[in-house]
């Protein structure tokens, strides 16, 4: 067998665990950690439901996730597809985890803890952009909070010019969309993308 299924399996792989990485872990928005936020311009939000998971990607200028006190942060909910996975998650099952990311900088850091969905008009005006308000403002109650190292953005070269990769080397939306869906007009949805993007980004 060499499918792990005990945690004991699993610690004596990977070993003691080192004590840098228990210190790093606090319940509480140090200002240390306020500064990784406030440059963060993008967040990766996941969630919980009795389908599965979810992880939904979030992005702004940097500091669009306001530090509202040491245990809660807002994020703006922009205009998008209207799945709301995420919202439908929260509102069923409130654990979140968030992980920002900061270009240029190798640390990420992850708050993982609770989070509500807020409509209050005052709140929403608050996150105006472009003439436009958010639908609605997840305010998130830190439970743990932390930095992870540089390794894993160090391997990936996530932020080496050198290694980026051509967007026509990959399919489109439309190429996708109409592979599955034959009858659908990829290339006019393709072209018609950059002007909806102007309109609908907010």
């Amino acid at each position: 067998m060499t499918t792990v299924t005990t945690i004991e399996q699993l610690e004596e792989i990977y070993g003691p665990v080192n004590p840098n990485s228990l210190t790093k872990e606090i319940d509480y928005i140090s200002d240390h950690y306020r500064a990784f936020i406030e440059a963060s311009p993008f967040v990766v939000l996941s969630t919980v439901a009795p389908e599965g998971l979810d992880s939904s990607p979030r992005g702004d200028p940097a500091g669009f996730v306001e530090v509202e006190s040491r245990n809660t942060v807002l994020i703006p909910d922009r205009n998008g597809n209207n799945r709301i996975d995420s919202l439908r998650n929260i509102v069923r099952d409130p654990r979140v985890s968030l992980l920002f990311l900061i270009p240029g900088v190798g640390e990420t850091l992850r708050i993982n803890g609770h989070a509500e969905i807020d409509t209050d008009p005052v709140l929403l005006a608050r996150f105006e952009m472009q003439g436009k308000l958010p639908r609605s403002v997840l305010r998130v109650t830190a439970e743990r909070v932390y930095f992870q190292c540089q390794k894993a953005l160090a391997r990936s070269k996530l932020w080496d010019p050198s290694i980026q990769i051509d967007r026509k080397s990959l399919p489109t939306a439309g190429q996708i969309l109409k592979a599955l869906k034959p009858d659908f007009d990829g290339d006019r949805y393709d072209a018609d993308y950059p002007e909806r993007m102007k309109r609908t980004i907010y």
